[in-house]
């Protein structure tokens, strides 16, 4: 994933790809935000994290794929964490009856010079049958419905 304009203080200036924070950067910052991480279950909450973040990034790519004439290499120019924010999608499935997301991320991709905004609500999973898993999520990632190219590319994905 391509670093951010305004690069995070772990990020070294120049860098093409984005690197996780360290087990140390990650508990500090679940301190900052008012969690109470252990710091003996960094290693696997940070290799967690950073497994589901790299999910999602290929969900990502999936969508990008329909615009790959255009842009062969669209990169994460930067990305925000919108926890107590619900999308328009989440919202209206709570409303019929599903579970609420534990989180949100809102991604912008620059689609070679063109910045497009992706949505991703993060829900808790349950492990496929006959499976163990430390942890199951599922992710909703799309197009935010910020163009009329966005819901096409929903529309398209649908049949695709």
């Amino acid at each position: 994933m391509a670093p951010p304009d305004k690069l995070p203080p772990h990020q070294a200036p120049g860098q093409q790809n984005w690197v996780y924070p360290s087990e140390q950067m990650f508990y500090n910052a679940m301190k900052r935000k008012g969690w109470d991480p252990q710091a003996e279950d960094m290693r696997s909450v940070v290799g967690i994290h950073n497994t589901v973040n790299e999910q999602a990034w290929h969900q990502v790519l999936a969508w990008e794929r329909l615009h790959c004439d255009e842009c062969a290499t669209p990169r994460l120019k930067r990305f925000q964490g919108r926890p107590s924010d619900l999308s328009p999608k989440a919202r209206l499935l709570n409303f019929v009856g599903f579970g609420l997301p534990f989180d949100r991320h809102d991604w912008v991709v620059d689609r070679c010079g063109k910045e497009v905004r992706y949505i991703i609500d993060f829900y808790n999973g349950a492990p496929q049958p006959g499976q163990s898993a430390a942890a199951a999520f599922f992710l909703d990632v799309r197009p935010a419905l910020d163009s009329v190219e966005a819901a096409w590319d929903r529309l398209r994905m649908q049949w695709w």
